[in-house]
């Protein structure tokens, strides 16, 4: 499963074999979307579910393996499952008269990963939750339990109300990218470059994200390759309130685009969005004391088959080599693969824009190399630097700080 792909609200569903997560998500989405049987251990991978939540919105809806399953192979689905944490937004923990020590370990991987959290007491079709029970949980965990009956249509109402009750809104409330930066009637000023990197026939998400953002303020935007930038400039408008460049063309649109018009990277502005932004500025100055044998870990947030001009494996290891002068060794790490090797044995990380991942998904895989003191980078906030426009494309965020 590619968790970075879906950029909604993810809500993962966990418990142990056969305690019902499966009839739960089926009964919430309205459609038998997960298989259910008796027989222990029927969900053997992760399953995702896209549905809509009155009060949320559009969400991920995650099935996970029995968390108590002990062969050797079960251990392995548990090991997945327990993933799923740095990627979700809220977790239900599903349970029924033996709670105990699989319960809690799942309620310690909420806290570690600082995930919200419903605990639901599933078939009380079937057998009633024992009121000592009951008491000793909610009294331990300070959490009122949601009692869930498959047969019973109220009880998947009260189940949906408080997933939406505890859900964080940041998770679905959408910020805009370029909010505080443009107001109604300005004018912006999108440079994309179209190379074999590019897909075909379509922009990428960033630049499409950008586009609506400023269509949402109000505000008007322009859309130009490179290679028209000035003649855009001299003919159309001569002085955009903001011009935003790919990374790749940062060199050549500072050069052409006056100094007293602000100008930043679609990388840039994503991460200021929903990622380690501060660190990232923080972080950065590293390149210039990488040493020889040192090495670099590309962060990719997505998967793709990668082209002789892709930006991470590409282009950003030639610029950062020539910038340095030294011998350097770079690792990629694409969607939510693990690192390959621990990240304390790397000099210096670079994170791409994360336009496909989540908040919650893009910070959980930072935190690690965070707590590490590892030194961060952005590929856009590490070109910008390179090409000596560090300053000028992180100026406007300073400034609304």
């Amino acid at each position: 499963m590619n968790k970075g792909r879906e950029s909604k609200p993810h809500i993962g569903v966990f418990g142990r074999c056969n305690v019902g997560k499966s009839t739960l998500i089926n009964k919430l989405v309205g459609q038998e979307i997960s298989i259910v049987s008796s027989q222990a251990g029927t969900t053997t991978d992760t399953v995702k579910k896209s549905m809509e939540i009155k009060g949320i919105g559009a969400v991920v809806l995650i099935d996970t393996a029995g968390i108590d399953d002990k062969s050797e192979l079960g251990i392995k689905r548990i090991e997945k499952s327990l993933e799923i944490f740095s990627q979700i937004d809220l977790a239900l923990i599903t349970f029924n008269n033996d709670f105990g020590e699989e319960e809690d370990k799942l309620i310690g991987e909420c806290k570690k990963f600082n995930v919200p959290y419903v605990l639901i007491y599933t078939k009380s079709d079937l057998s009633p939750l024992r009121r000592d029970l009951k008491a000793t949980i909610e009294k331990q965990y300070k959490k009122k339990i949601v009692e869930f009956a498959h047969d019973n249509a109220k009880t998947t109402v009260a189940l949906t109300k408080k997933i939406v009750e505890t859900i964080p809104p940041s998770s679905y409330q959408k910020k805009g990218i370029l909010g505080g930066l443009i107001k109604k009637n300005d004018v912006v000023l999108l440079v994309t470059p179209i190379d074999s990197a590019a897909p075909e026939g379509r922009l990428i998400l960033p630049q499409v994200q950008l586009i609506r953002d400023v269509l949402d303020n109000d505000a008007i935007t322009i859309v130009v390759k490179e290679t028209e930038l000035e003649y855009v400039l001299k003919n159309v408008y001569t002085k955009p309130d903001l011009v935003i460049a790919d990374s790749q063309v940062f060199d050549f649109v500072n050069k052409v685009v006056d100094d007293k018009i602000l100008l930043t990277s679609f990388s840039i502005v994503l991460a200021r969005l929903k990622g380690a932004f501060d660190e990232y500025v923080k972080g950065t100055p590293k390149l210039d004391s990488l040493k020889d044998g040192d090495r670099i870990l590309m962060l990719e947030s997505c998967s793709h088959q990668p082209t002789c001009e892709d930006i991470g494996r590409v282009k950003l290891p030639k610029l950062i080599t020539n910038y340095t002068k030294k011998k350097l060794e770079f690792e990629i790490a694409s969607g939510t693969t693990p690192f390959p090797r621990p990240i304390t044995d790397y000099a210096l990380v670079i994170q791409c824009g994360g336009c496909v991942a989540t908040e919650k998904q893009l910070k959980s895989r930072l935190l690690t190399i965070i707590q590490a003191q590892v030194p961060i980078s952005n590929y856009g906030i590490a070109i910008a630097y390179m090409t000596g426009i560090f300053k000028r494309a992180t100026k406007m965020f300073a400034e609304k700080a």
